[in-house]
């Protein structure tokens, strides 16, 4: 694409972000959602606010029927992880090699889950909030597991509320004028060999996560563990023998949306400290406006779209303190941060090592029965 063309589609987008219809509403949707979440969190004096955040956008669905499913979906998946790691955790978190064969059975399980049920969403986050919680306890082995596992239901369930809430007022009011397009429906998948296999690379790589805590004490691990995780997340028909390409233009995506974030959440960072009299307004807007430009990136339709999702994710992250009276880089945005770039860098040798393996030797004839996807 030519520099000229590239100018059209850049001047076509910023006409998108202000022309009323389907898109801009689901923007505005996503906002409102995201403040009211951070509202119902401290209300519900969760841990991590930001997390509750990213629930509140990721719930959000152009229908309010499938808005309440997809929170459904993500509160008892996140239920069942938390009991489960509440269950688990007491018996492994002292040592490494059973921290890391927990992470590896629970994660790689759910992972083929989510990558071959109808109801992956669930799947996804049982697998995601039982390492959250036990990598959680590994990194603050003096507070209570019990405590962990509330505030992740509590800031799943405050961030599933304010979807919820803000989509059946849009279903009566915006979307009566401008519905949403529909969507096609989830499906599911008998035995499939490939995602057993993708699992399995994700457990070798999540199983490194409790290691890497003890060596060198790195915060916020269970963001590598979401990282790992959701990157893994693809098709399954997009497997093949390796899924090094895919998972690799994901993470492409993640960390140029993360790093695109960053800086813009960076720069909000400076002014909000430059002026200490108005440093909640200054975040909220900066949340206001990523948020925004996040979910109209990710509702381009376009191949860096998932970027989108990880430039909200940061901005979340970054600008949305446990407290605006007490408002650092440290530990929250910044630390969430490596933690999701150490995951990433656990992953990338796994897939590289197994694309080595798995790749024809030279010369070999390819037949059909190698073909990617069967």
């Amino acid at each position: 694409m030519g520099i000229a063309a590239w100018r059209r589609r850049v001047a076509g987008e910023a006409r998108a972000i202000v022309t009323p219809g389907p898109r801009m509403v689901d923007e505005l949707e996503c906002v409102a959602s995201v403040l009211l979440a951070i509202a119902l969190g401290h209300l519900a004096d969760v841990k991590n606010i930001s997390w509750a955040a990213f629930s509140g956008y990721m719930v959000m669905r152009g229908h309010v029927s499938e808005s309440l499913l997809r929170g459904v979906l993500r509160a008892v998946g996140t239920t069942a992880g938390a009991l489960l790691a509440l269950a688990a955790t007491p018996l492994v978190w002292t040592s490494p090699a059973l921290s890391g064969a927990a992470l590896a059975l629970v994660g790689g399980g759910t992972l083929y889950g989510a990558l071959t049920s109808k109801r992956s969403y669930a799947w996804l986050f049982v697998g995601l909030t039982f390492a959250m919680v036990l990598l959680d306890k590994i990194e603050h082995p003096g507070d209570v597991i019990a405590a962990f596992a509330s505030t992740r239901i509590r800031e799943v369930l405050a961030g599933t509320i304010a979807c919820v809430l803000v989509s059946m007022v849009s279903a009566v009011t915006l979307r009566r004028r401008w519905p949403a397009p529909p969507r096609p429906p989830a499906v599911g998948f008998g035995w499939h060999a490939e995602s057993a296999r993708h699992s399995g690379e994700a457990a070798v790589a999540l199983a490194l996560l409790p290691f890497l805590a003890t060596a060198f004490k790195v915060p916020e691990l269970s963001q590598g563990a979401v990282s790992i995780m959701a990157l893994m997340v693809i098709p399954p028909g997009s497997i093949g023998r390796s899924a090094l390409m895919p998972v690799s233009r994901r993470i492409v995506l993640r960390v140029g949306g993360c790093a695109c974030g960053a800086i813009v959440a960076g720069a909000f960072l400076i002014i909000a400290h430059a002026s200490m009299q108005a440093v909640a307004p200054v975040l909220i807007a900066g949340t206001v406006l990523g948020v925004v430009l996040g979910r109209h990136i990710e509702n381009g339709q376009t191949a860096i779209a998932y970027a989108g999702t990880q430039f909200t994710l940061a901005i979340l992250v970054t600008l949305v303190p446990d407290s605006y009276a007490h408002v650092t880089v440290e530990p929250g945005g910044l630390a969430r941060l490596i933690g999701i770039l150490v995951g990433i860098l656990l992953l990338v040798p796994v897939l590289a090592g197994w694309h080595l393996v798995a790749r024809p030797a030279r010369g070999r004839r390819v037949d059909h029965a190698d073909e990617p996807g069967d």
